[in-house]
């Protein structure tokens, strides 16, 4: 059987090769279609290979009666409607890794163009400017190098880091000192990173946790004389900040392939001679453009010859019958991953997620894994999809573990999942109620019944008189309207725990209010 292939949007030739190669692959190469034109052509074909240019919209996919398969010659698949291809049994796949060497190696390239002064000195020369002490550097043995974010690229750029005999001092919501260690570099928390650099390089994604992560307050905390590089993605650094800091000198210069707004009319960090700047460049390589094709281009092969794919993005088929069975608590197992990750601020090292019940009885792996990508999902954002999370939790280290039983104490059926970290054990229950849908049913070794959205506050507290009216005075101070309220306790007088439902976020002072009640043992703000 011959497959039809369409490439919309310009690969090179090296890069499509394995497709060349293969029997019974009939390539088109069209990359001037219009959407309208696309959306009728598209029925013809049984993979199509984009990058960023072609918009694959539902409706261009709801047209598509032959295609099996969608290739993203690229990391971001923002241009694909993941949902419509699901929804019509077409596999998404993309090139997670096929640009991270040429975004490490830009990233060290612009830590050298900045400690050496490399592209002020080249602008003086053309402009017939001799100054040799204006551009004297700094050398990169021996300082240190703060890597905040430690996953593909932040990982090969501390390897080239240490081959510059650089000191590298990391931070990732999955590091632990054991890992550090077999890496030769050391651990610390966000601010003992950004208060012991020299050089500070951003690699996280962009998420509302780490929009604008480096900001006035972060600034304070860094060395006088500073160096920043953001070689990942705008907005993780507050431009605005950063300006003020190169103008009071607390920053010695910022080296930018990202920004805020792309492609920008105007930026006034490009007015200041201490920042430099590339527009985007971090993967724009010969061999990486190769690379991400081959990538794609191997597993359109080995997809449509049926075989499996290396970098799936979309949720894999499930039998109908089966997926009727769980399909239910989809949503609730990834509430539940969620709520576990705000409960601690440490690392987790093992995932353990018990099935009762008649979820014994059918096939949970897609439970597992949307279990999972909402543990990973607070850190990772979209990088972590329902195929790549337990891959994503192997490379982190963490262990996930699938335990069933019939046993469902009291429940039709009772999803739990537990999670361990160095110092100790968290476990969330959940189930289904009829006609009331999702509820958390047990938090640890309390009994509650709260439903897993919103905005949700968890007390420990002392159980014992006038506890809950000084908490309810003190959210009442900060305008904060409590929507229910769920307690349970270990014993009378012993320890308690409270659960309180609210109609907006609690901000950091209030929490730290709320922390601050004798009686308070622990308060941890959940977003669901």
């Amino acid at each position: 059987m011959a497959f039809n292939i369409l490439i919309s949007d310009p690969l090179s030739e090296e890069g499509i090769q394995p497709l060349q190669n293969a029997e019974n692959m009939k390539i088109v190469i069209d990359t001037d279609l219009i959407p309208e034109e696309l959306a009728d052509r598209i029925e013809e074909f049984d993979a199509l290979l984009v990058r960023s240019q072609t918009q694959v919209t539902r409706e261009i996919i709801s047209k598509a009666s032959r295609l099996k398969i969608i290739g993203r010659a690229g990391v971001g698949v923002d241009n694909i409607d993941l949902d419509a291809a699901t929804e019509h049994g077409i596999i998404v796949v993309n090139a997670p890794n096929g640009n991270t060497n040429s975004a490490a190696e830009h990233t060290m390239a612009m830590i050298m163009s900045l400690s050496r002064n490399i592209p002020q000195a080249y602008h003086a020369l053309k402009n017939h400017k001799w100054d040799r002490k204006k551009y004297v550097g700094v050398e990169l043995k021996n300082k240190t190098l703060g890597v905040i974010g430690l996953g593909r690229i932040g990982t090969e750029v501390t390897v080239r880091a240490k081959g510059q005999r650089m000191n590298v001092i990391a931070y990732d919501p999955f590091l632990t000192e054991e890992k550090a260690d077999k890496m030769g570099i050391g651990y610390g928390t966000i601010e003992e990173v950004l208060t012991k650099a020299d050089f500070i390089t951003v690699h996280t994604p962009l998420l509302k946790e780490t929009r604008h992560l480096i900001n006035s307050e972060a600034f304070q905390l860094m060395k006088t004389g500073v160096q920043i590089i953001n070689c990942a993605r705008g907005g993780i650094i507050d431009e605005e900040a950063l300006y003020d800091a190169i103008i009071s000198k607390k920053v010695a210069g910022a080296a930018l392939d990202v920004f805020e707004e792309e492609p920008f009319h105007d930026n006034k960090l490009l007015e200041l001679p201490e920042v430099i700047a590339t527009p985007h460049l971090g993967a724009s390589t010969f061999e990486a453009q190769e690379s991400v094709a081959v990538d794609v281009s191997h597993d359109v092969v080995s997809f449509l010859s049926g075989g499996l794919v290396q970098n799936p993005v979309n949720l894999p088929s499930v039998p109908k019958d089966i997926m009727n069975r769980i399909e239910p608590y989809f949503n609730m197992a990834e509430k539940l991953g969620l709520f576990l990750i705000d409960s601690t601020q440490e690392v987790v090292e093992e995932v353990n997620i018990s099935y009762s019940g008649t979820l014994s009885e059918v096939d949970v792996a897609p439970l597992t894994r949307n279990t999972v990508k909402g543990i990973l999902k607070r850190h990772l954002g979209d990088h972590v999809n329902d195929v790549n999370a337990l891959y994503l939790a192997e490379r982190k280290g963490i262990t996930v573990n699938e335990n069933k039983t019939s046993r469902a104490r009291g429940f039709t059926n009772l999803l739990t999942v537990e999670i361990k970290t160095k110092s100790g054990k968290r476990r969330v229950s959940g189930t289904l109620l009829n006609g009331l849908g999702p509820r958390i049913v047990k938090v640890d070794n309390y009994s509650v019944d709260v439903t897993p959205e919103g905005h949700i506050v968890v007390i420990h507290h002392k159980d014992q008189p006038g506890v809950i009216g000084r908490m309810g005075s003190l959210l009442a101070r900060h305008n904060i309207n409590i929507a229910t309220m769920q307690v349970d306790r270990s014993n009378e007088g012993g320890e308690a725990i409270m659960m309180l439902k609210i109609d907006k976020h609690l901000e950091n002072d209030g929490l730290e209010e709320l922390k601050a009640l004798n009686e308070i043992f622990d308060v941890t703000a959940i977003d669901l």
